[in-house]
This record gives structure tokens, sequence and C-alpha cells, in this order.
């Protein structure tokens, strides 16, 4: 008897048995073909060994394939066969068509799942963003400040030359963070802000971490411009943040370094608004006024622009102490370049007190470079250790520029040598002039030529007569160019732009003009856009006319009495520019051979009563 099972056969018996019209009806359920025959059929045996050799079957026992009525097939969907239809219609099949249909829970799923999975990705973003954004507010209202531990890298006063007078003034604070107790018990209250006053690179910073080092507290330095940001808001947020970190590990000192970035006057020139600047600086006013008197902390500040700061910043109550840091005196340079040679291996021929001598207007940063460019200088030369050579080539190299491609160009050379001489011969046969201690013709930074002088002494305060040497030397090249070749060229440019500066300061801000004891600030440079446009001029167009025939009387003056010095001296202008064509480069030494002895003051000259 047949079976009704549907037996699984071959898609290819399945349309042979239609052409043969032995199937009487199909139903199509996705790739899935069933039906029934007319007739019983028995699939070949040979047919069923090799469909069970394609899918990697073990073949069944030799037996008699059975009979069946019901079949089921696949249609292959991936190469598809249009003929299929067409066969079914010509052999009268009946064909039922119909969809596969998934379970309702999964109809569901899959609808919603995409929808579900856009809304769960949108939570989890803005949860990241609001996390992210408030850790980034917390970042940026937090103060950048370094924090310094007591006893680690420890700098106390010893390590910082000079600067005697601010050493003493700050042993105030020092003897305040370690006796408190002293002060408070007499009713005294120490100044909780001091400002620290100087020129760059005089040792501002290093003063403040020798007071913690003294006082032996923590110390938390950062930079003024670190408490602004776009953000308004910030600075003040990083200001609060720096005082209660120093109230939570008091006794503490507060450094805030360049604190004009900061604190610089407000409403002063022309769009100089900045909200967050104004914001920050009320509100580091806001502190210090606040600031308990249970807490010993202080507050060092520095600056090398007093001028510019906030009015409200200096008075009594705030940073009402000022401590000015000058540059380094003799003693002063000496001490600091032996502090900074401690590590560096001198030979026997080093002379420090020279050099010191040598170096007047040099702050502690320039002195500390001078060491190591000399250190340098002495590696490169493969020598083990630095010898006075390299200090003096340090030296040249920090005053002069570093030197460059030499002047191969006769006619260049000759008229650089004849300028570089007019400014020696000038300074050599001016009395009161500062001593001539190089000249030379080797380009050196953005100079072709350079003649160097150095002050004998340290001078605090300069004379008129001091000021009109100056000029005269100023002016010294382009004489010599005048009287030696004729013609005059752009190299006097520099001079004559510093010598002009010079008259019109003596004129309007030294009383040393026709215009007597008047005195006006006509260039000084202000650090705010249109700060003169508001404040307006302190003298008229008339005035003004005056100061510009004085300061060119000054000039012409000088140009006069320069002339005929070197009119009467051309004999010696000649003979150096030969050595200088010759050698390039003469010192002292082979100045006075070639000029003789330098004209001195006559203080300096007369005879002891």
């Amino acid at each position: 008897m047949p079976h009704k099972t549907p037996q699984a056969i071959a898609y290819s018996t399945f349309l042979a048995q239609v052409r043969v019209g032995n199937v009487s009806a199909v139903r199509v359920v996705g790739d899935q073909i069933t039906g029934a025959f007319v007739r019983p059929y028995a699939q070949p045996a040979s047919e069923i060994q090799r469909m069970n050799a394609i899918a990697e079957q073990p073949a069944p026992a030799a037996t008699t394939p059975p009979k069946t009525i019901a079949f089921a097939t696949t249609f292959p969907a991936t190469q598809g066969d249009d003929r299929l239809l067409p066969l079914l219609e010509r052999h009268h099949v009946i064909v039922d068509v119909s969809t596969t249909t998934a379970p309702w829970f999964w109809q569901m799923l899959a609808g919603w799942l995409p929808a579900l999975l856009l809304v769960g990705v949108f939570i989890w973003l803005l949860s990241s963003i609001g996390r992210g954004q408030a850790g980034l507010m917390n970042s940026f209202g937090r103060s950048r400040a370094k924090r310094y531990a007591a006893g680690i890298e420890k700098i106390t006063f010893d390590d910082v030359a000079s600067a005697e007078a601010a050493k003493e003034d700050l042993q105030e604070e020092v003897d305040f963070l370690r006796h408190p107790q002293k002060y408070r018990a007499i009713g005294a209250r120490i100044p909780r802000g001091v400002l620290l006053v100087g020129a760059p690179g005089t040792g501002k910073t290093l003063l403040a971490k020798a007071v913690a080092g003294e006082a032996g507290v923590p110390f938390l330095s950062l930079n003024a411009s670190e408490f602004v940001e776009m953000f308004v808001g910030v600075g003040a947020s990083r200001v609060r943040d720096l005082f209660n970190q120093a109230k939570e590990i008091a006794p503490a000192i507060i450094f805030i370094d360049e604190l004009d970035a900061v604190g610089r006057r407000r409403g002063a020139g022309i769009g100089s608004v900045n909200d967050e600047r104004e914001q920050t600086l009320n509100q580091l006013l806001g502190e210090l006024d606040g600031f308990d008197s249970r807490y010993d902390v202080i507050i060092l500040a520095a600056t090398n622009r007093p001028d510019v700061l906030d009015p409200a910043l200096l008075r009594p109550g705030r940073f009402d102490r000022q401590v000015t840091v000058d540059l380094p005196d003799r003693p002063g340079r000496e001490g600091i370049l032996r502090i900074h040679t401690r590590h560096v291996k001198l030979g026997p021929d080093i002379d420090l007190a020279a050099v010191a001598a040598a170096t007047i207007g040099l702050s502690g940063a320039d002195l500390a470079n001078l060491c190591n460019e000399a250190a340098l200088i002495a590696a490169r030369n493969d020598r083990t250790t630095v010898a006075q050579t390299d200090f003096w080539e340090a030296h040249d190299k920090i005053r002069l520029g570093a030197t460059h491609t030499r002047l191969v160009n006769p006619g260049e050379r000759k008229v650089v040598a004849y300028h570089e001489s007019g400014h020696a011969i000038t300074a050599w046969l001016t009395p009161g002039a500062d001593a001539v201690q190089k000249v030379t013709i080797v380009p050196r930074g953005r100079a072709l030529g350079m003649t160097e002088q150095i002050p004998g002494e340290e001078r605090h305060n300069a004379s008129r007569s001091y000021l009109a040497a100056r000029i005269a030397v100023m002016l010294g090249g382009r004489t010599a160019e005048e009287l030696a070749l004729g013609e005059v060229s752009t190299g006097a440019e520099n001079d004559l732009v510093e010598a002009t500066a010079l008259a019109r300061r003596m004129v309007t801000r030294w009383g040393m003009g026709e215009l007597g004891l008047l005195a006006f600030r006509t260039d000084e440079q202000q650090p705010f856009l249109g700060y003169e446009m508001a404040q307006g001029r302190e003298y008229s167009e008339a005035t003004a006319a005056r100061i510009d025939r004085d300061v060119e009387r000054l000039l012409g003056e000088s140009h006069e009495r320069v002339r005929s010095l070197l009119a009467a001296a051309r004999d010696r202008i000649d003979a150096l520019v030969e050595a200088l064509l010759r050698e390039e480069t003469v010192d002292a030494a082979e100045l006075k051979r070639i000029l003789g002895p330098p004209v001195l003051p006559k203080s300096e000259t007369a005879a002891p009563a």
C-alpha cells in the first residue's frame, strides 16, 4: 500500500514526473514544494544512493524502495527556474502558493526591534554626554596649580645670590609662617599679599620658592594666564579652588606668576573689555578680602609691569607690600655665577670676578644662560673643562648675537670698517663715554659689525654729559662714512633711531633741553589700546614744534662736534680700518696700541690733592 507521508525527492525527479503527467497538485511555501502524484511512485535505489552521497549521509541497507503518493522537494531559490510555472500549467497541475508565517512574537520583535535599538542608543549617548560635560566642567573649574611639598626640591635663600634687600623684606613672611603665634599674641597682622616687582629674569619665582623652602611649607605655583579660559566663570571657579586647596594644606604659600595677565586695570583703553578676565579679577579681589585670619596662607605674586595693574589690587589689605627685585650688582653677579657653576667643571684659568665685572646689566637668568653656553662651547670643542675663553665667547654670543656668514664683498667690508671705526674712535676720544672693549666687522645677529662698550661701573643715575657722549658715539659711525667715503649708507638706521629717542627723552622727560623744567610723557609706551586718546595730550601743537626743534638742535650740535673730532683723527681712523680689514676683530689692547690712551673725564685725570 503506498505511503501518504511526503517522500523527499530530487528537484530533477519532480520535473520529470511533471513532464510525464504524474503530478496532480503542488503547494509552494517559500522554497519548499510539496505535492501529490497521480500514480504511486517509487524512487529508484540508484537515485537514493546518489542523493545520500551528495548529502554525505551513510547509505541505508539494501531494501525495496516504497511507493508513495506524496512528495516534497526544494525549489532552487538562489538560481531560480522560470520554466516551472509554464510547465505546471501545460500539464494542468493545480498550484497553491502561500507565504511563510512566523510566530506572532517574532513578528512583533522584528517590527519594534530597530526602534528600540535607536531609542537605547540615543539614551546612552545622552547619558554619556552628560557625564562627559560634567567631568569637563569639573576639570575646567579645578585649579591647575603645581604643588611643591615641603622638603622636596627644597630651595632656600642660600640658593639665591644677590637680591639681599628683597630677601630681607621676605624674611618677615618666613618668620610668620614659622611662628604665627608670636605675631598673633601681640596683635600684629602680617601682610597677606606680597607683590614681587622686577625685570624679567631677576629671580622672582626663585625667591618665592626660597620663601617656601625657608619656612618649610607647601608651595602652590601657577601662571595667572591659567585662570582665563574661553568660558566665562571658569577663571573665577579656579580662583576659588586654588584658595580652598591652600586652606586645606595651611600653612602654605600661593605664588601667582605674571599677575598682570589677569590683574590688568579695568576699563582702560578701547575695546579692552574681557568679561572672563574681569570676573576672574573680581573673584581674586574677593578672596583676598575674605581671607580668614585663622589660615596661615601667604599670597606671593610676580610681575614686571606693575604700572598696568588694577589699583584695587594694590590697596592695603590685598597686595599691600611691594618688594623690588633689582638686577644684580657686581658682587651679586659673581655669587650667581658661582651658584650656576657648582656642577660645571671649570679650568684653572677661570676668573669669575672678571666675568662678573664684564656682565653689567645681565639678569640672573642671563648669567645662568651664560654659564650653560660656556659649557656647551667647551663640549663642542671636545674639552673636558670650561676655560675663560669659553666664557668670553659665550658673553659675545649673548651680548652681540651669534656669528654668521662673513662679508665677502670688499666694498661692504670697507663701509662697515669705517662705520665701526667711527663709533670706536668717538667713544675712545670722548670724555665720559663707556669704555670700548672690542670692535669687529664679523656679522653678528642682524648687525654687520659691532662696537662693544662696557660701563666701567654700575650706573643708577645718568648725567647730561654722559647722555651727550652716548649720542655722540651713536652718530660716530655715520659721520665717519661722510668723512671717509663721501656718502652715507643705510647701516646707521638703528643708530639714528636710538639717538633721536634719547634726545627726545632728554628734552621732554629730564629737562635737559631749552624747554627748561617742563617734562612730558611723550614717548611712554601704553599697554592699553587707545589709552592716549582717552587721556589727551599734555601739551599744545606749539610746544610739540618746540620739542621737535630742540631735539633737532641736540642732534645737530652733537653731529658737528663728532665731525670735528673725527676730522682731527683721520689718520687714526684709517689705521683702525686697516687693522679691521686685516684682522676683522680688534680688542682693547690692540685699540690702545693703534689709537693711544683713551681720553678720560677730568675728574679721573685730575691729580690728587
